[in-house]
C-alpha cells in the first residue's frame, strides 16, 4: 500500500455536468483500505479557480487551479456538452490547452462522456481506441479521424505515447470507469467495497455494449414476479417456459407477453442474463473451475458458458476472472 493517497485532479469547465463530477468524488474519494484509510486524494480544479457554471441552475465554487494538474497521478476530464463538440484537432481554447500542458508525462488521463473531445483535440487519442456517449460517436469519429472510435462499449484503456489513457461513454459508464481504476490500483476487494456502499454493480466489463435502447415503461402490474423469484432459486436447473408460466397459472403465450411488458426482454433472454450474472459473481468470488461455474450458473458446460458470456459481456470466463481477480481459471 502506498505511503500517500493517489492524487486525482478532476478538471471541470463551464457547462459541466454535476453528476459526472460527483462520480470521481463518490467512487475514488470514498475508496478505502481495510483500516479505513482513504486511497485517493481527489481535488476538483479549473483553468481559473472560482465559480464554474454547470448545466443546471447553480454554479460550483472550485478552489483549485491548473496547478492541481501538475501534481496529479490521475487526471479526469468530465463532459461539458455545450463546448465539447466544437473541439476539433488542435482547437482547444488557449487557457485550456495550457492547463493540460501542465500534466506531467506518464500521468494517467481519463475522460467521462464527451470529455473525450478534449483529449482528442489535445492530440492524446491519436491512433488509440476511444469511446464517448453513443449519440456523439458518429460526430466524434468524423471530427477526429485519427482516433479509433469504439461506439458500442462502456470504456477503453490504452497505453499511449504519453502514458495510460482511458475514455468512457455516458454518465453511468463513468462509474464503471472509476471502479475499474480502483480495481486496477488496489484490487477487487477495494472496488467491491466502494461499489457496495454506492449501491452499484461492482463490475461491468469495458467491452460490454452501451445501452442505447429506449427505457422500458414501468409495468402496470407485477404479473410475473412470482415466476422470476422462483427461477432465481433454480438457475442451476433446466427451466422451460412452461415451468415459468405454471408458477403464474397462465398459458405460455400469456406469460411471455406479460413478461416482456414487465421486463422489456423475453423470458429466455432474462434467464440468460441472470445466469451470466451468477457466473460473473462466481468467477469474482470463488476459485471454482470454469466447468463448475457453468454448472452452478445453469449453462451446463464450459463451452455454453463461454458462448453466452462472450455474447453478453464480450469476454471469456477466464479473461473475466483475470481482469477482476488477477487470477487464472
Amino acid at each position: 500500500m502506498p505511503a500517500h493517497p493517489h492524487r486525482v485532479a478532476v478538471l471541470v469547465r463551464d457547462g459541466m455536468l454535476p453528476l459526472e463530477v460527483g462520480i470521481a468524488h463518490r467512487i475514488l474519494g470514498r475508496a478505502a483500505d481495510a483500516s479505513g484509510r482513504r486511497l485517493y486524494d481527489v481535488r476538483t480544479c479549473a483553468v481559473t479557480p472560482g465559480e464554474v457554471a454547470t448545466d443546471a441552475d447553480f454554479t460550483v465554487n472550485v478552489p483549485h487551479g491548473p496547478e492541481a494538474l501538475a501534481q496529479a497521478d490521475t487526471v479526469i476530464v468530465p463532459a461539458a456538452h455545450d463546448a465539447d463538440e466544437q473541439y476539433g484537432p488542435g482547437a482547444l481554447p488557449g487557457p485550456l490547452a495550457a492547463a493540460l500542458a501542465r500534466v506531467r508525462p506518464g500521468t494517467r488521463i481519463a475522460s467521462i462522456c464527451t470529455g473525450a473531445y478534449v483529449l482528442a483535440a489535445a492530440g492524446l487519442l491519436d491512433g488509440l481506441r476511444a469511446t464517448t456517449h453513443w449519440s456523439a460517436c458518429a460526430h466524434f469519429a468524423a471530427l477526429h479521424p485519427a482516433v479509433h472510435v469504439q461506439p458500442d462499449i462502456l470504456y477503453t484503456e490504452n497505453t499511449g505515447p504519453t502514458g495510460q489513457i482511458l475514455t468512457s461513454a455516458g454518465v453511468a459508464s463513468g462509474i464503471d470507469l472509476c471502479l475499474h481504476l480502483v480495481r486496477s490500483d488496489f484490487g477487487a476487494p477495494a472496488a467491491n467495497a466502494v461499489a457496495r456502499r454506492t449501491v452499484v454493480p461492482p463490475h461491468r466489463e469495458g467491452g460490454q455494449a452501451q445501452y442505447t435502447e429506449p427505457p422500458v415503461p414501468a409495468p402496470r402490474a407485477d404479473a410475473t414476479g412470482r415466476a422470476r423469484a422462483w427461477a432465481l432459486d433454480r438457475l442451476d436447473r433446466p427451466l422451460t417456459l412452461r415451468d415459468l408460466a405454471g408458477q403464474e397459472g397462465t398459458s405460455v403465450r400469456t406469460f411471455t407477453r406479460r413478461f416482456r411488458e414487465e421486463t422489456g426482454v423475453s423470458p429466455q433472454r432474462w434467464l440468460t442474463l441472470r445466469r451470466v450474472d451468477r457466473a460473473r459473481r462466481l468467477l469474482e468470488e470463488t476459485d471454482l473451475p470454469v466447468e463448475r461455474v457453468a454448472e452452478r450458473a445453469g449453462f451446463g458446460t464450459a463451452a455454453s458458458l463461454r458462448q453466452h458470456m462472450g455474447a453478453v459481456l464480450g469476454v471469456s470466463p477466464s479473461a473475466y476472472r483475470r481482469t477482476f481477480r488477477g487470477a487464472t481459471g
